[in-house]
């Protein structure tokens, strides 16, 4: 086992065959079944075990890409299960995004935020009322609902108003931090949960506790998006987006700017950092993507009502989060991926096959401690036990490490093409 482990180690060719013959098996495994969740995980582990190669960040996602664009869903096309796994698929995808927004707010800038999934409303509801005839209510002119072409523009719409409402929730938010912060974010997760319950008079424009139902399904070159196996390729075009970004923020001057923040403020001002900007911009660029996605989901479900939009969805969502670890984007994905694949699919198998089981005369469960009724309290004892093993995260943040001689060297290189040129200036004179 050494061997091999040390063979693989420093071979980058056999890491790189190593994974090609494990995507492939898995992928005709779960071609072949017609519904196998262990198939289905497995392959999706397989993007966890192209991480941990030794292969250029380039090669990565393209395989990545590859397997996710073609191999996912041409291996679960052939079951009956097709739709349920692009669902949980698309979810998934879903949850990385809004992780990835709460992650700079959080990770990243150190703004402890209870009321994230606000701006996930704020999209829904913005998508949801124009894509029905709710608009009409209120709106003096135009003819709603809104076709939907009308989709794709309300992406951009839902991240501009998410974005929108990060700012304005920042700015009475700056004189406070810590647990204060949480307690006021909270309570602005809680009033827009509200506002949106009881916004149906005078003027009717949520349809309170009732929802809004039958919105407008997307639309693009006369085909509708109406199954999740369509809408699951939205969802990876925009996180793609939203990888992209993130990526490109926490490498980047203000990334640099959230992390002295989140370290020490009163240091970061000493430095020259532009505090009130720093944090509207981490809250605006963490809501709109939010907000996207909250465009997406209103579409896909085609209805939206207030349950939806939860303390307990935020609270999902800063587990994300947390779980696989504060400032790592690689962490964040896996963390939500894992607590989203818990919830949808992996408990509830386990749950359905112990209640058949129940059933058939097996097992014996106690009232009290019914398959159903523990499946919370599993997946709270398995929360449990990563934070007691895994305290930092699955996969914790990393700093960049530079190599000091390099920058020496090019930091003297850069001092001596300035200084030269006084002197050009000189003899040219």
């Amino acid at each position: 086992m050494e061997k091999l482990k040390s063979f693989l180690s420093g071979n980058k060719i056999a890491q790189g065959v190593l994974i090609g013959v494990y995507v492939l098996i898995t992928s005709l495994a779960l071609y072949l079944s017609q519904k196998s969740v262990v198939a289905f995980l497995l392959l999706l582990f397989s993007l966890l075990l192209l991480y941990y190669t030794q292969l250029s960040n380039r090669l990565k996602w393209l395989l990545a890409g590859v397997v996710l664009v073609g191999v996912l869903p041409w291996a679960a096309s052939s079951g009956p299960s097709y739709q349920s796994y692009m669902e949980v698929a698309t979810l998934v995808g879903i949850y990385v995004a809004m992780a990835l927004g709460l992650n700079i707010v959080v990770g990243l800038a150190g703004l402890l935020d209870l009321g994230f999934v606000a701006f996930f409303a704020i999209g829904a509801y913005t998508y949801g009322i124009f894509a029905t005839g709710q608009a009409s209510n209120f709106m003096p002119f135009g003819e709603y609902p809104l076709s939907g072409e009308s989709f794709w523009l309300f992406i951009l719409v839902g991240c501009f108003a998410a974005a929108l409402c990060g700012v304005l929730l920042g700015i009475p938010v700056l004189r406070v931090k810590g647990d204060y912060l949480a307690i006021v974010t909270l309570g602005f997760g809680e009033i827009i949960r509200i506002v949106y319950n009881n916004l149906d008079k005078p003027i009717n424009f949520t349809n309170g506790a009732m929802g809004i139902s039958s919105v407008t399904p997307p639309e693009l070159f006369g085909m509708q998006f109406t199954y999740p196996s369509q809408f699951y390729y939205i969802v990876l075009g925009i996180l793609v987006v939203v990888m992209f970004a993130v990526r490109n923020f926490e490498y980047s001057r203000i990334g640099r700017s959230w992390k002295a923040v989140r370290e020490n403020e009163i240091a970061a001002q000493s430095m020259g950092i532009h505090l009130v900007k720093t944090k509207l911009l981490a809250f605006a660029i963490g809501a709109s993507f939010s907000g996207m996605m909250g465009v997406v989901f209103a579409a896909k479900q085609a209805f939206v009502d207030p349950t939806s939009f939860t303390l307990l969805e935020s609270i999902t969502i800063l587990v994300m989060v947390i779980l696989g670890g504060m400032g790592s984007v690689p962490g964040v994905i896996l963390g939500a991926a894992v607590v989203t694949i818990l919830n949808l699919q992996v408990l509830t198998e386990v749950t359905n096959w112990l209640n058949q089981m129940s059933m058939e005369g097996a097992i014996s469960f106690p009232e009290a401690l019914s398959p159903s009724k523990m499946q919370r309290f599993i997946f709270g004892a398995i929360l449990i036990l990563f934070a007691i093993y895994r305290p930092q995260g699955l996969i914790p943040a990393k700093n960049p490490v530079f190599n000091e001689e390099e920058l020496k060297a090019h930091a003297a290189k850069q001092t001596g093409k300035k200084s030269s040129v006084p002197e050009d200036r000189a003899m040219q004179a």
